[in-house]
C-alpha cells in the first residue's frame, strides 16, 4: 500500500478544506482501523502537530504495524548550539513515550535549514546517534526546495525525505530531482498531494488569496470534467505515476474520507506527463505557509 496516513488534523485545526477542525477521538479510532484493513503502513507526525502524537499513543495497539515518522521541534536560527542538539533528544523521547513506542520508522528534521544553519551538524550528529542507538531506524528531513535537497544531501548521509508534490507542485519532479534522490538511495514521501484540499475545491469557492490561480484552477477542473476524472483520483494518480515516490502521505478528517482516497488510489495511476501543463510557478500558492494575497502572475495553461 503506498498511501501513507498523515495525522496533523488529528492533533491540529489544519486544512483549506476542513471546516470541521480537529478530528474527534472517536473518528482517529475509525480511521486507524480502516487504515488497518487498508494494510496502510505509514503513519506521519510530528512534535509540533499539537496533540496529535498523544492521540496515536491512545489509539495503537502492540499488535500494530505501522511504520512511524515523526519530526523535531524546528530551532529556527541562525546558529545552531549543543542546547538545540539536547532538545532534539529530549523531544524525541518525548515522542517516544506519547506514541507508546520503544523506537519509530523515521526521524526527519521538521524544518531542514535547521541542519544547513551554521551548527546544524551538530543536530545531524544526535539524529545520527538516535539511529545508531536503535531508536530510529531512517532520518532525514522535510523539505521544501530542490536546492535544500542538493544542500542537505552534500553535507549529510540522508535515509528518508518528506517533499512537495502534486498537480500543480511538479517542481521536484521537473527539474531532476526525484531521479537523483533515486540515484542516492533516499525513501521519498510525497506530502501535498491535495495542497491542503486546494485541488479539490471548486474554483469559484476560492477566496481572494487564490485570485492568481483561479482561472488556471477552473481550467485543470474543466479538463478532468472533459476527461471522466474526479479531482481526488487525478490529485492521487499524478503522484501514484511518479516512480520515484515511495509513499503518497494524505490526511483526512474521517473514515469515509480514508476510504475514498484508498480506493481512488486503487486505480490505475494517471500518465503524468497529461497533467504537466498544469504546473504553476508562484511560490506563494504552492507553499500553504505563505498563502495571503498574492501579486499577479501568468501561468502556463492546458488547451
Amino acid at each position: 500500500m503506498k498511501v501513507g496516513l498523515g495525522t496533523v488534523q488529528f492533533g491540529l485545526d489544519y486544512g483549506i478544506s476542513n471546516p470541521r477542525g480537529q478530528v474527534p477521538e472517536d473518528e482517529v479510532a475509525r480511521i486507524l482501523q480502516v487504515a488497518r484493513r487498508a494494510g496502510v503502513q505509514v503513519l506521519d507526525t510530528a512534535f509540533e502537530y499539537g496533540s496529535s502524537e498523544e492521540v496515536l499513543g491512545r489509539h495503537l495497539t502492540v499488535a500494530d504495524r505501522f511504520r512511524i515518522v515523526t519530526k523535531t521541534p524546528g530551532v529556527r536560527s541562525a546558529h545552531v548550539s549543543t542546547d538545540d542538539a539536547r532538545r532534539l533528544r529530549t523531544s524525541f523521547l518525548l515522542s517516544l513515550k506519547r506514541l507508546g513506542r520503544a523506537q519509530v520508522y523515521g526521524l526527519l528534521a521538521h524544518h531542514a535549514p535547521d541542519l544547513l544553519a551554521e551548527g546544524g551538524q551538530i543536530l545531524y550528529a544526535e539524529m545520527a546517534a538516535l539511529k545508531r542507538e536503535g531508536l530510529v531506524q531512517k532520518i532525514g528531513a522535510s523539505v521544501y526546495t530542490g536546492r535544500q535537497l542538493d544542500a542537505l544531501l552534500s553535507r549529510f548521509a540522508i535515509d528518508l525525505v518528506q517533499l512537495p508534490l502534486n498537480v500543480l507542485d511538479q517542481r521536484l519532479l521537473a527539474d531532476g530531482t526525484l531521479g537523483r534522490l533515486r540515484a542516492a538511495g533516499v525513501e521519498i514521501h510525497a506530502r501535498s498531494v491535495f495542497l491542503q484540499g486546494l485541488l479539490l475545491m471548486e474554483p469559484g469557492r476560492l477566496d481572494t488569496r487564490f485570485s492568481t490561480v483561479k482561472d488556471h484552477l477552473s481550467q485543470y477542473h474543466a479538463f478532468l470534467g472533459r476527461a471522466g476524472v474526479d479531482p481526488v483520483r487525478a490529485a492521487l494518480g499524478f503522484v501514484a505515476s511518479v516512480p520515484e515516490v515511495d509513499q503518497i502521505i494524505v490526511g483526512v478528517v474521517d473514515a469515509e474520507q480514508l476510504q475514498q482516497v484508498l480506493d481512488a488510489a486503487a486505480r490505475p495511476p494517471l500518465d503524468a506527463s497529461e497533467l504537466a501543463c498544469f504546473a504553476w510557478h508562484d511560490e506563494s500558492i504552492l507553499d500553504p505557509s505563505r498563502w495571503r494575497p498574492a501579486r499577479e502572475i501568468t501561468g502556463q495553461a492546458c488547451a
